[in-house]
């Protein structure tokens, strides 16, 4: 085991410490897991970095899981997990809830793949619509939140006759539309008359805007919450702002709350009290399945009626029975009393670590920076646990394997989503492993 104290070195420096305990963390994970490194080998020969799903990368390789149930998560070595990930926030049931299970199975009995409408679609829109209605006056459904986004984009163009869109840096509105600072120069956004604006600065904002050709900007999109890019929160001032803006240059706001929806019953917007145009979601409201839908105003929507024939929107699987039943049951099962309570032990978890890391990690007192080295952000049931200062990434890396090794299961960046699984029994495994990784860490942590 590597000193998280001191290491020396021939030349009498101090190396980085904690990269010298990753590359430690890295060598036990190869050996914890070696059914694991077995299928990620045989992988690479078939699949680019034997990777279909770019997030779920990690170094050396990531684990592979077997199965679920409930809060809990086996891999192919055995090795068991809470589930503090929650797929992402789209696994918000939970890994087998029967209700969902039971919808699925009933409409495969009736078989699947029709070439036709089916009897759930409309019900899952009027769920949804009802669900949405501070926004929404109808709604059309898709397979993700990025086709959901790129539609919203494209009937905010038509609509408007314009081109320019305002979006934010760190923003994550899909893999096709990504603004984040470290970006490469390579690129799979579609869309390329954007412009990009430091998030909840609502000074720089105006000047942005100010700055664009008269009658050019055709939409904003903002999440509420930027949750892949660190859990930030919106302020009500910047949103209120980005509303003021839309109505002022004709342009369409589009609240992306793919994530961010399951946060508040009807949405963020509603617990702001900020009505956009248009509103994407997906994920959760798709019963976990593969999903994505958007809607807004009468009058943006009516682009895609087809007895007017203005604007195709295609997609063989949009109307799906699996999701369109699952999606209906989920939407059950999280009614407003089960979100309500969700997000408040979401709260109340992330203050328990807060309070944990305050108690055991002193200050630091940097130029530009007061706090802790280790935070926690977020919102309710959604939220993030990270580090500041230089190799940041490694004690992040040291974290994620960490808790693994504690049967702990989150995202490599440090993003937990709660399920409606995880109770408060659940809590103390984490914190303990928490605490844990403190002490184990303490001397790279200072």
């Amino acid at each position: 085991m590597v000193d998280a104290k001191f290491i020396p070195t021939a030349d009498g420096n101090t190396p980085d410490v904690r990269k010298a305990l990753l590359q430690e963390a890295q060598k036990q994970h190869i050996k914890n897991n070696p059914v694991s490194f077995d299928l990620y080998k045989s992988g690479l020969a078939h699949m680019p970095g034997a990777n279909t799903r770019s997030v779920l990368h990690v170094q050396p390789f990531p684990i592979t899981i077997a199965r679920g149930e409930s809060a809990k998560l086996v891999d192919v070595d055995g090795h068991k997990y809470l589930d503090f990930l929650g797929e992402f926030s789209a696994g918000v049931y939970g890994h087998s809830s029967p209700v969902i299970k039971k919808a699925i199975i009933d409409a495969l009995n009736k078989g699947w793949n029709f070439g036709g409408k089916n009897e759930y679609e409309a019900m899952l829109a009027k769920i949804l619509v009802d669900r949405f209605s501070y926004s929404m006056d109808s709604i059309r459904f898709c397979n993700s939140g990025t086709e959901a986004n790129l539609m919203a984009l494209g009937a905010a163009v038509n609509f408007t006759r314009k081109q320019k869109i305002l979006a934010f840096q760190n923003s994550y509105h899909g893999s096709t539309l990504t603004f984040f600072a470290h970006e490469s120069k390579y690129t799979l956004n579609s869309y390329k008359d954007f412009v990009v604006a430091p998030y909840n600065d609502i000074s720089e904002t105006q000047a942005m805007v100010s700055n664009l050709p008269p009658e050019s900007l055709a939409a904003i999109i903002v999440e509420p919450m930027q949750v892949s890019g660190g859990c930030i929160p919106g302020t009500s001032e910047f949103l209120k702002l980005l509303r003021d803006l839309a109505t002022k240059h004709k342009a369409v706001l589009i609240f992306d709350e793919v994530m961010t929806s399951r946060l508040h019953y009807g949405g963020l917007q509603v617990k702001h009290d900020i009505k956009p145009d248009m509103t994407t979601i997906g994920k959760w409201a798709g019963g976990g399945m593969s999903f994505g839908a958007f809607g807004g105003r009468h009058e943006i929507m009516q682009l895609f009626d087809p007895r007017e024939n203005k604007l195709a929107h295609a997609g063989t699987f949009n109307n799906n029975v699996v999701t369109m039943a699952a999606g209906i049951a989920g939407c059950t099962i999280l009614d407003e009393a089960l979100a309500s309570s969700l997000n408040e032990r979401g709260d109340r978890l992330r203050h328990e670590i807060a309070e944990l890391i305050q108690k055991r990690l002193p200050v630091m007192y940097k130029p530009g920076y007061v706090g802790n080295i280790m935070a926690t952000r977020g919102l309710g049931s959604l939220f993030v646990i990270g580090f500041v200062g230089p190799e940041s990434s490694s004690l992040q890396a040291l974290l994620y394997h960490h808790l693994l090794e504690q049967g702990i299961f989150i995202a490599a960046r440090g993003f937990l989503a709660l399920t409606i699984e995880i109770t408060d029994q659940h809590f103390q495994p984490l914190l303990s492993a928490l605490d844990g990784f403190i002490d184990r860490y303490k001397g790279a942590l200072n």
